[in-house]
């Protein structure tokens, strides 16, 4: 699929594990989200629903922290790792399928495909210093790839990528699988540099340069950064801008936990601030919430173009 079969404006889902929490669900455990995907496989059809009712027009799949490496470290085999990428794919799919039937708008499915640091339960994810070659991030990345590429899916989410390093390995595992589409995403530390300290305008150019990249941006990253990082992108890449920051918490990797204050009060009027500088999938994170996404379609709404049904 080409990036010009997309809707100019595209809503995408918020916080997925952070939302599944709200819901009573436990994810304090090293699979986080995942392991809903297997024990509770109910409420993030739940989730999914919520955002679809919400107005989203993507819903992103369970899968970020679905990996062989990880399930096998918490014993669980490899068939039950890919049982977890297919269901988190099927449940989806079932949810866009209800909720097109009863709006009928065309509603999309990512899969999402989180970085290796998601596996070392130590906020790496948010800084990149793996101490891994890149060959193993590669075989990481493709191995998820492998199991996500046939299913019902639109494109693929490679969301909170921490690095260069890392977004290189992705655009070579998803070169196994060229009929594949997908948005890349970094989360950030300020308004122009990635979480290990690369320009963000050097790693959209670079990222750009794959016809298998259809939209660039950031993710879980705080809302305060957004409009700089917009600004930083714009003139880096003629590819879509994807932002869908975090609520401004941050995360406590010892305490595997969120801390500190939403900043989400306003999400609606300032999704239209990043319109304006030039986003074009816009969403929200972890912590953001169905009522969020709410806020931020309603905003959108508002004398701006929308996605065609």
């Amino acid at each position: 699929m080409s990036a010009r079969m997309f809707p100019e404006l595209v809503v995408l889902d918020g916080g997925f594990g952070t939302e599944l929490e709200r819901r009573g669900c436990d994810v304090r455990g090293h699979l986080w989200s995942a392991e809903a995907l297997l024990g509770r496989p109910d409420l993030v059809e739940d989730v999914h629903s919520a955002y679809l009712e919400a107005g989203a027009d993507c819903i992103t799949t369970g899968s970020y922290q679905v990996s062989f490496e990880g399930f096998a470290e918490a014993g669980l085999s490899a068939a039950d790792t890919i049982s977890a990428l297919e269901a988190s794919m099927t449940i989806a799919d079932a949810a866009r399928r209800r909720a097109v039937r009863t709006s009928g708008r065309r509603t999309l499915v990512a899969a999402s495909l989180g970085p290796y640091g998601a596996i070392l339960h130590n906020g790496a994810e948010y800084h990149g210093r793996y101490g891994v070659a890149a060959s193993e991030l590669e075989a990481f990345h493709r191995s998820r790839l492998e199991h996500l590429q046939g299913g019902p899916i639109d494109l693929v989410a490679c969301e909170t990528v921490p690095s260069l390093e890392e977004a290189n390995a992705m655009l070579r595992a998803l070169a196994h699988f060229p009929h594949l589409r997908a948005w890349l995403t970094f989360t950030c530390v300020d308004g122009r540099h990635t979480g290990s300290g690369d320009e963000i305008a050097e790693c959209a150019r670079v990222v750009g340069e794959s016809h298998q990249i259809i939209a660039i941006g950031v993710n879980c990253t705080a809302p305060t950064y957004i409009d700089e990082l917009i600004e930083s992108l714009g003139p880096a890449t003629t590819k879509p801008i994807v932002v869908y920051p975090n609520s401004g918490q941050h995360w406590d990797a010892e305490r595997r936990a969120w801390t500190g204050r939403s900043s989400t009060a306003a999400f609606g009027t300032l999704a239209r601030g990043w319109y304006r500088r030039g986003a074009r999938w816009i969403g929200g994170c972890c912590g953001t919430t169905p009522e969020d996404i709410a806020q931020l379609r309603a905003a959108l709404a508002t004398g701006l173009p929308m996605p065609h049904p």
